[in-house]
Parts: structure tokens; C-alpha cells; sequence
């Protein structure tokens, strides 16, 4: 039996709003913030409103402006902390767009982000980044809390199938070989206190989208943090990617990503699994084939949720946003998302 996604319910009254956490990094948390903003603190007739709103961010990027600042200032990597600040302001316009500017040229501030740069300075003055992140968000008016996944200064060290041990998130992606396993290093990163107490009292957990390995994996191999998920009351929903990357998840499709979260974290047991149910074109298909990308889908019957695999109900939706590049779409998946919260008092349309 799936689930099939077509609007949220309008028979019931939703009187009080949902805690919800969000964990993951890159691009895809962003936009599954983006998207989930517009609900927080809006009571709405007969829709799911969120009365808190909390992302914890994966701190293991060691590439471009975030890589260079860590290096230099040795401060944590501030660039997908950034991107999901951004994407909950509230201002849209002059701030967000100076937090997005990008220095050019060739000097030493060619490639640097505004936004990491004024990250990196309150960090100074305070002498505490989570601090700097929290007075950021004050600045930019974020509709939500971010915490670091950890304030230790963690890498990630990847086995591969090839033999060889790599250090690092970007040399990970670019080794273009199968990872056989993943750790961080040192092996035990204290979380933060606060991400916890979210997890503790959320009742919506997500996980996904995002690189599988260097923005989701990296969160729950955080000491305590998977274990905070699988004993949160909350229900949990995985968001599966819309594309395989290469570099990372060659030949994934859905199971796969799941298996991989269960493989490092079995405590966790999913209520719901999001997938985009809506094609890509043949232009689309044939420009990320050329790179080694490839639609994600799920080729196998789901078992019961009920059978004790942790496995839950598989909702299909159009998940795509309208344009040349295979993204989320902000809108739609919030939707989706707060549909899967829904659920447990509302059922959704069913096809058998």
C-alpha cells in the first residue's frame, strides 16, 4: 500500500503547532527550510502550522570559503549554516542577497561569502560560534534555530572499495570510488545540548534530503544524536533524493539510501519514506547522465510497517520544482512533509 500525496487535509483543526527538526546540510536542507518557513507560527485553518522550527547542520565541510576559514581561523566550517539562515530569513531581499555575495577577483577574498566572513568575525568577538550562528539569525530574522550538529572539530574519514582511506569531505566526493565505510574523526564529537533537547521534543523528525554521505551520515554518527532520534516520541520521515551523486551513491536508488542509514544508525525507525514521484524529462536525463547521475527511485515492494524493519509507509509525491535543473521544489516538499505529520490524525488518499 502507498501513500499518495495530493494536498493537505482540510477536515480538521490543527490548534496546536508542530515542533519540528530538520537534519541534514547542503543544498537540500536549505530548501526544505525554505519551503517550511512560510508555516511557522501561522495558525491556519485546517493545515498543520509549526510552532518551532529547528535545523541541525552537518560541520564537516572542508571545501572552498567554508575549508579556507576553518584552515585559517580554525573556527567550524560556517557554510551550510549560512545557506540554511538565509533560507529562513524572513528578508528576502537586501540581507539575504549580502549574506549570498561572493567575492571575485583573485586576492584573498576571491571566493569568500559575505555571509561566512561575517560568520567567521562575530565568531571572533563573541569567542563562540554557536553564538555568532544565534546573533546571525537574529540579524537576519530567522524563522527558525540552527545548531551545528557538533562544536568539535570533526573530518570525515572514508574506507573505500578500492583500497584507500581518504580524509576529508571533498577529496571523499572526488575519489569516484564505492565507500565502504564512513567514520568521523576524532570518533567521539560532543553534541550540543540544545540540538538534543529539539530532538527530545520535536514531533516531526526529517532526515534528507542531501549528499547521503558528507551531509546526512555526518550528523548521526555524532555522539548521542541517533540514539536522541530513535527515542524521540516524534515522527520521523526520510526525504530521499531526487538524484544519485556521483562520487558518493553510484547506482543508489531508494532502498539503497535507506539500507546506508540503517547500516550507522539502526537504531532509527522511519514512519514515513518521501519519494518524487514525478518523471524528469529526456533532456534532463540525458545532461545528468553525462555527469553520472541518475534519477533516484524505489524498484521493490515495501514490506508492512509494522514488521519491525523500520521501514515505513512509502509516500509518492511531485516533489520537483519547474526549471532546466532536477531540484526539490521548496513549496512542494514542505507540503509533503507536513502531510506525513498529518497522517497520524487525517489519512491521506490511498492507492492500492
Amino acid at each position: 500500500m502507498l501513500l499518495v500525496v495530493n494536498s493537505l487535509s482540510n477536515k480538521t483543526n490543527f490548534e496546536r503547532g508542530l515542533r519540528l527538526v530538520a537534519i541534514g546540510g547542503g543544498t537540500g536542507l536549505s530548501t526544505l527550510l525554505s519551503g517550511l518557513k512560510q508555516y511557522v507560527s501561522r495558525r491556519q485553518d485546517n493545515v498543520p502550522w509549526l510552532e518551532s522550527l529547528s535545523a541541525i547542520v552537518t560541520v564537516s565541510d572542508d571545501g572552498g570559503s567554508s575549508g579556507r576559514l576553518r584552515d585559517e581561523l580554525q573556527i567550524l566550517p560556517p557554510g551550510d549554516i549560512r545557506n540554511c539562515m538565509i533560507a529562513l530569513s524572513e528578508d528576502s531581499s537586501l540581507l539575504s542577497r549580502l549574506f549570498r555575495y561572493r567575492f571575485g577577483g583573485s586576492g584573498d577574498l576571491a571566493g569568500h561569502s559575505f555571509g561566512n566572513l561575517f560568520l567567521a568575525a562575530l565568531a571572533e568577538v563573541t569567542g563562540d560560534f554557536v553564538e555568532a550562528v544565534r546573533l546571525s539569525s537574529e540579524v537576519l530574522a530567522s524563522k527558525g534555530h540552527i545548531y551545528p550538529a557538533t562544536v568539535t572539530d570533526v573530518r570525515l574519514v572514508a574506507e573505500l572499495e578500492d583500497g584507500r582511506t581518504v580524509h576529508g569531505e571533498t577529496l571523499i566526493t572526488a575519489a569516484r570510488s564505492p565507500i565502504r565505510s564512513l567514520r568521523l574523526e576524532p570518533d567521539y564529537c560532543e553534541p550540543l545540548p540544545g540540538a538534543l533537547a529539539a530532538i527530545h521534543d520535536a514531533d516531526l523528525i526529517t532526515i534528507g534530503p542531501g549528499s547521503l554521505y558528507t551531509s546526512i551520515l555526518p550528523n548521526l554518527l555524532v555522539s548521542r544524536v541517533a540514539d536522541a532520534i530513535a527515542e524521540s516520541a516524534a515522527t520521523r520521515v526520510f526525504v530521499t533524493n531526487l538524484m544519485t551523486q556521483p562520487g558518493e551513491t553510484d547506482g543508489f536508488d531508494g532502498q539503497k539510501h535507506l539500507t546506508a542509514i540503517r547500516d550507522y544508525a539502526p537504531q532509527i525507525r522511519f514512519d514515513y519514506i518521501l519519494l518524487n514521484d514525478h518523471p524528469i524529462s529526456a533532456e534532463q536525463t540525458r545532461l545528468y547522465a553525462a555527469d553520472g547521475a541518475y534519477r533516484v527511485t524505489w524498484t521493490e515492494q515495501l514490506p508492512s510497517p509494522n514488521n519491525g524493519t523500520g521501514l515505513g509507509e512509502l509516500v509518492r509525491a511531485n516533489l520537483l520544482e519547474e526549471g532546466e535543473m532536477v531540484r526539490h521544489d521548496p513549496q512542494k516538499l514542505a507540503k509533503a512533509v507536513l502531510a506525513c505529520a498529518a497522517q497520524s490524525v487525517i489519512p491521506l488518499p490511498v492507492a492500492v
